[in-house]
């Protein structure tokens, strides 16, 4: 499997910081292959022969993680202690922290070389402290490697105990630059409670919800809720982010009531019901979905391409993962026909008012870090740039009317980094308007066709039939070609294919090409290479495409 060079760079800055330290902690935002490069890190620490352990705090990580390793170091060998298995035989073992923290599970731990944090900000919790304790114990030497896409805990409490240095941080502006996420559209709604919102007052671990639900749990208030949602995003799957389980429950029936079908998840749920309640979102049964910081880390939906918050946050780890909810790009294989190029934010509290960006500064010591700039607008009599908030320009008087503002989240805007130059591969123009470009490698090859205003990413792989990857903007369905071909190529398979580009098409390959090709005398062997992929592949190309246009639904 082929890196991404955005994710080859973190792993080479870890394993430069491991070289010289005994920890590092890297943060990496969702959509950021994560676990790929967590893997990648390992298995090259491994090595020489050296023992490690992968901590998860969940079942789920647990198994994703030690599938996605297999992909990344398919020669390594593996092995999981979890509460139904407890095997130290792998060079490499996958376990759970809730497991392994118990005294008899530690005692049966063999000494290590390298322990690996999956969702690191757990590192400081009591069950983590002495899992690491014991590998310090046992091993000196040991290193410490932390991966989190959240490194400012809520509490406020530091991850200094564990992590002395950043190694990396790949920044959530990147990805939606890449392509690997949707950019969102963030509106911040008055609907006349911000002033009441602001002097709520803060507990240790948040705003007083009760103090929230008493202003924000009001009918006028929810039923503006509910039109603002039907004209910005009534087409759009959504989660709803409320502030305790009465107001998600007159939220759900608001929506319910006026047609939308909405669903509740809660913290006291069984599994077995929220696993159903869930389902029937994902199906489609139910458009939206409301809960209590019940879905605000571990879950995704990718169709998701709405965030409504009705509830204030006082930390921004908590906002980015609300807001990261309906960041994810979507896959047609899983959910067909569904094209999904933004997601819209509404900000009923005032979230996006106090941070001001989706970008977080690590800060190790756990202190309160300070606000991001606020948003502005411009007023239009006199041009003045003046705080979001305001609803009468300062400088010539204009009064603004009530209602929503367009508030975008700053540093998520950024130039559109140019995977053409980026990728492993060389992307051919096949028709010289650039509504076709392919990419072809020895086992797979990946492509982007233009057609009626939507990007469409298609892709093949020896022994696999040809599939659509992707539908939007050109962007990200470069970024989803891109990817499939890292993911079934090599280095190797790249460097070779890249040399083609010096060296003239062979007889064979001529023999293949029309008359009009074979007489371009620039003609190199990786273009004939990619030029015959395509003729070959055409029909399916063509059927795949074609196939998405008319069953495309808006998300």
């Amino acid at each position: 499997m082929l890196l991404r060079p955005r994710q080859k760079l973190f792993v080479e800055r870890s394993l430069a910081a491991l070289s010289t330290r005994d920890n590092t902690l890297g943060v990496a935002p969702t959509g950021a292959g994560k676990t790929i490069m967590l893997s990648a890190v390992t298995g090259r620490m491994t090595g020489d022969s050296a023992k490690a352990c992968v901590l998860a705090h969940r079942d789920e990580l647990t198994s994703q993680n030690r599938a996605k390793f297999a992909r990344v170091n398919p020669d390594t060998e593996t092995s999981v202690v979890d509460a139904a298995t407890k095997s130290w035989n792998g060079q490499v073992t996958f376990a759970m922290a809730p497991t392994l923290s118990r005294a008899a599970n530690l005692q049966a731990m063999p000494k290590l070389d390298l322990l690996v944090i999956d969702e690191a900000h757990h590192a400081v919790a009591e069950s983590y402290r002495r899992i690491i304790d014991r590998v310090r114990d046992a091993n000196p030497d040991a290193r410490i490697f932390g991966v989190t896409a959240t490194p400012n805990r809520g509490d406020r409490k530091g991850l200094r105990e564990v992590f002395d240095n950043v190694a990396d941080q790949v920044r959530l502006g990147e990805l939606i630059a890449s392509g690997h996420l949707v950019p969102p559209r963030t509106f911040v709604i008055d609907v006349g409670v911000q002033d009441q919102l602001r002097a709520v007052r803060k507990t240790a671990d948040d705003y007083d919800m009760g103090a929230v639900a008493a202003i924000m749990n009001r009918a006028p208030i929810t039923e503006e809720v509910v039109r603002h949602w039907e004209e910005k995003a009534g087409d759009r799957q959504t989660v709803v982010f409320c502030s305790t389980v009465a107001h998600a429950m007159d939220v759900a029936t608001a929506f319910n009531e006026a047609g939308n079908p909405a669903a509740v998840v809660l913290g006291d749920m069984g599994s077995a019901e929220r696993k159903m309640v869930l389902e029937a979102y994902a199906s489609g049964e139910s458009q939206i979905v409301v809960n209590v910081a019940v879905l605000t880390e571990g879950w995704d939906h990718p169709p998701t391409s709405c965030v409504v918050l009705l509830r204030p946050s006082s930390y921004k780890s908590t906002m980015i993962q609300m807001v990261g909810r309906g960041l994810r790009t979507v896959d047609p294989a899983e959910h067909p026909g569904i094209v999904k190029t933004d997601c819209i934010v509404l900000d009923f509290g005032i979230s996006s008012l106090t941070h001001g960006t989706l970008e977080q500064d690590v800060d190790l010591d756990g202190r309160d870090p300070a606000p991001g700039e606020a948003p502005t607008k411009t007023c239009p009599e006199c041009e003045a740039e003046i705080p979001l908030a305001s609803r009468q320009c300062p400088i010539c008087g204009y009064e603004f009317p009530g209602g929503s503002v367009t508030a975008p989240l700053e540093s998520v805007v950024m130039s559109e980094i140019d995977l053409l130059r980026r990728s492993s591969f060389v992307w051919e123009d096949l028709f010289g308007d650039d509504a076709a470009l392919m990419a072809s490698g020895f086992s797979a090859w990946g492509g982007v066709f233009f057609l009626e205003g939507r990007w469409h990413a298609v892709g093949g792989a020896k022994g696999q039939p040809t599939c659509l990857l992707g539908v939007g903007d050109r962007t990200v369905c470069l970024a989803q070609a891109d990817d499939w071909l890292n993911e079934h190529e090599s280095d190797e398979s790249a460097f070779k294919s890249k040399r083609w580009l010096t060296q003239t098409p062979t007889e064979k390959q001529l023999q293949y090409l029309s008359p009009a090709q074979r007489q371009d005398y620039g003609l190199s062997r990786y273009r004939a290479s990619v030029l015959i992929t395509f003729q070959f592949n055409r029909r399916d190309i063509r059927r795949l495409v074609m196939s998405a246009a008319p069953e495309r639904r808006a998300a």
